[in-house]
């Protein structure tokens, strides 16, 4: 059985609960010590949550499982090899030269052809030529 994993929000949220627990027991003690009014402790409450719910956008990053990094960001990108890739060679992607592996091996992959990533596997970059004009079947002048 697939579980769906909690949204970033969720699990920011959860992982505030201790805080203001932490945060009410504090206002209860100071009810008694200092003999703070209800509705002061009631404010400093409601200003802590609320400071909490306006941090979240800063920090949302930091509560997201998806983010992809490095390497793993070009997935789907397009990029040209800069040299024949006999399974393995090098590609240019954004203006970067990656390592790269053609997926699946096979008849070599010439210099100036177009690829996609679509896989990483550490620092190296795992792709598959694009199909060239005359295989889609129009001749290239057209494009």
């Amino acid at each position: 059985m697939l579980t769906e994993r909690p949204s970033a929000f969720t699990r920011y949220v959860l992982f505030q609960v201790p805080g203001w627990v932490l945060a009410v027991i504090a206002v209860v003690l100071l009810r008694r010590w200092v003999d703070l009014s209800l509705g002061a402790a009631t404010a400093l409450l409601a200003v802590w949550v609320v400071k909490d719910f306006l941090l979240f956008p800063f920090l949302r990053s930091a509560y997201e499982q998806e983010t992809r990094t490095g390497a793993e960001r070009l997935i789907g990108e397009h990029g040209v090899a800069v040299e024949r890739l006999e399974s393995v060679g090098y590609i240019r992607v954004h203006g970067e030269l990656w390592r790269a592996e053609q997926l699946p091996p096979g008849e070599p992959i010439p210099e100036g052809a177009r690829v996609t990533v679509h896989a990483a596997r550490g620092f190296t970059l795992l792709v598959q030529r694009e199909p060239t004009e005359s295989a889609v079947g129009a001749p290239a002048a057209e494009r």
